[in-house]
């Protein structure tokens, strides 16, 4: 049996030209695309390849999966949007690795970065991530709020933009509300927001704003909020909608 291999693939944030060469070629070899229904969708059918799409909240079932078949000689493309390696599918691709066996441990894995969602974002902006940033996601379903409580607090008080993942479902439209409530007594009201929704994509929106003007309920799954610093602004612009960047020298603003 030749040996098998899996190949963790970024897909970008949604529009076929942020889709890496590199990943390109990976999809092209596969034999096998396991993911999310609505990334797995996005791929265009191939000859001789087998797609496995599953619901959400099954990362670590979807891994077991590819590793599986990997050991039965198949390449396997477990894929990811934007960036597989930030909140996404690489980390649950090692946590099964991790807790596997030896031919687990001996599995030919490759990642293979894309576009993230923060990058997409920070491109349509202007430049939000020109200084020192976070990435911190307001799921609590892997991790305690208090947790989330005081990762947001840490980020404001040390003066970071933070770009917010996971703000908002069904079935938590609460978090992204508390955690204005606590950036807003840590944070100016002036302070830059910014929220981008499926961007790249033809449902794309793009909300600016400010930490003490903006209404929470805008954001959903396919949002990234970006939340300035004390240095963050906008620049104006007649008629268009104004640029967002943080300068690359922190105190340039004072």
């Amino acid at each position: 049996m030749s040996a098998g291999k899996i190949l963790i693939v970024g897909l970008g944030p949604g529009p076929d030209k942020w889709l890496t060469p590199e990943a390109s070629a990976a999809l092209a070899v596969a034999t096998d695309v396991i993911g999310y229904i609505p990334y797995v969708d996005r791929l265009p059918a191939r000859a001789g390849q087998t797609k496995h799409a599953t619901d959400n909240r099954v990362e670590i079932d979807r891994a077991r999966h590819a590793l599986d078949l990997a050991q039965q000689g198949r390449v396997v493309a477990v894929v990811s949007g934007g960036d597989p390696g930030v909140f996404a599918m690489a980390a649950a691709v090692f946590e099964a690795v991790d807790a596997g066996s030896d031919a687990d441990k001996a599995t030919d894995i490759q990642v293979l970065p894309g576009i993230s969602a923060m990058q997409a974002a920070a491109a349509r902006l202007g430049a939000p991530l020109g200084h020192d940033f976070c990435a911190i996601s307001l799921s609590d379903n892997l991790k305690p709020w208090d947790v989330i409580i005081r990762r947001l607090t840490a980020a404001a008080e040390g003066d970071f933009v933070i770009a917010l993942y996971n703000p908002a479902s069904k079935a938590r439209p609460q978090p992204i509300h508390d955690a204005f409530t606590l950036l807003r007594s840590l944070k100016k009201s002036s302070t830059p927001v910014a929220f981008a929704r499926a961007v790249g994509r033809p449902d794309e929106r793009v909300v600016l704003t400010t930490l003490g003007e903006a209404d929470p309920a805008v954001a959903d799954m396919s949002t990234l909020v970006m939340i300035g610093s004390s240095e963050t602004r906008f620049i104006d612009r007649e008629g268009k909608e104004p640029w967002l960047y943080t300068p690359r020298h922190y105190g340039a603003m004072r």
